[in-house]
């Protein structure tokens, strides 16, 4: 039975399916395959460039009866070159369209970045770099208060289009800040977070706030080596406390890394298109970890971030841009 945690007032899976870097020519069997397996949670974005399969993936899934749409939990996020407040409804509306429904469970701004707009039609999505054409193609910033898009954000509960809204890599400080103006509150922070990335004082903010917190990349390394921002040799997995709970548990290190991000009190959203891993990945209610192997797991904290715009960005897209002190 999937766990779940409280998003203001609603019921999350507090396991969900992570669809980036899925490629599109396996995403919509990925994402039926999760929904017959059991996955009610999908966490999408504009910029991972698969709604569109996603959504077919969904349609799949409801046309033959393995859920309704009020059964999903689907998640999609407001890339960076949308923060003015006039283009905030037009992404939501594009990814929505893509995906195939009405409405989103929950709509997250994606980074505290803002870049020059790029209109849906010359390019979707935008990606990072605003013209690709020229001779030394970089980032173009924005000056668009976080503030302006918020209050667009706010628009789209208004307009019912999203249910609920939050944010993905704020800081504490900008929680603060945000929290401070806000109507409509944020539900959501999501971040990376996994035994080499704690983050413990953060995600006390955000729930002092009763804003809940999703951990993307739960299994540190894995989604980064293909982009040679981590090694092999960077894996949470291998680490010796965390295999021999697994051996304790009867279960994989994975398995355990994972009931370590539920038992912190946050939802965890890890990727993969195997069927196999889709399984395990979801199968982490028949066990606990103690609290001595809590300890033991978050004791390996080295603040290793692997997703840093102050590192890619500028190695990237040409332009140094960093969010994170």
């Amino acid at each position: 039975m999937n766990q779940v945690i409280n998003v203001t007032g609603q019921t999350m899976p507090a396991v969900g399916l992570g669809l980036w870097k899925l490629e599109t020519n396996e995403v919509a069997e990925a994402v039926y395959n999760a929904i017959k397996n059991g996955y009610r949670h999908l966490d999408s974005a504009a910029d991972y460039g698969n709604e569109q399969q996603v959504g077919e993936g969904i349609a799949r899934a409801i046309k033959d009866g393995l859920c309704s749409r009020e059964d999903l939990w689907i998640t999609s996020k407001l890339w960076n070159t949308f923060h003015r407040k006039e283009y905030v409804q037009q992404a939501c509306e594009k990814s929505l369209s893509d995906l195939g429904i009405d409405y989103f469970d929950l709509y997250l701004i994606h980074f505290p970045i803002a870049l020059q707009y790029v209109d849906i039609n010359d390019r979707y999505p935008p990606e990072w770099i605003f013209n690709p054409q020229n001779e030394n193609p970089t980032m173009e910033l924005d000056s668009v208060p976080l503030s302006e898009t918020w209050a667009a954000m706010e628009g789209l509960v208004e307009n019912q289009l999203a249910r609920q809204i939050g944010v993905c890599n704020y800081s504490a400080v900008l929680l603060h800040d945000l929290m401070s103006y806000a109507r409509i509150k944020p539900a959501m922070l999501q971040i990376e977070s996994h035994p080499y990335l704690t983050q413990e004082a953060l995600i006390r903010t955000a729930q002092s706030y009763n804003i809940a917190v999703t951990a993307f990349s739960p299994l540190g390394a894995l989604s980064y080596v293909s982009l040679d921002m981590a090694s092999k040799a960077d894996s949470v997995l291998t680490e010796a406390v965390v295999i021999k709970a697994a051996e304790r548990a009867l279960v994989t290190p994975a398995q355990v890394v994972l009931r370590w991000g539920l038992q912190r009190g946050t939802a965890v959203i890890p990727k993969t298109s195997k069927p196999e891993r889709l399984v395990e990945n979801l199968s982490l209610s028949g066990f606990s970890l103690t609290d001595e192997e809590m300890d033991a797991i978050s004791a390996l904290n080295q603040n290793r971030r692997f997703n840093d715009p102050g590192k890619f960005c500028e190695s990237a897209f040409g332009t140094f841009h960093s969010i994170y002190d």
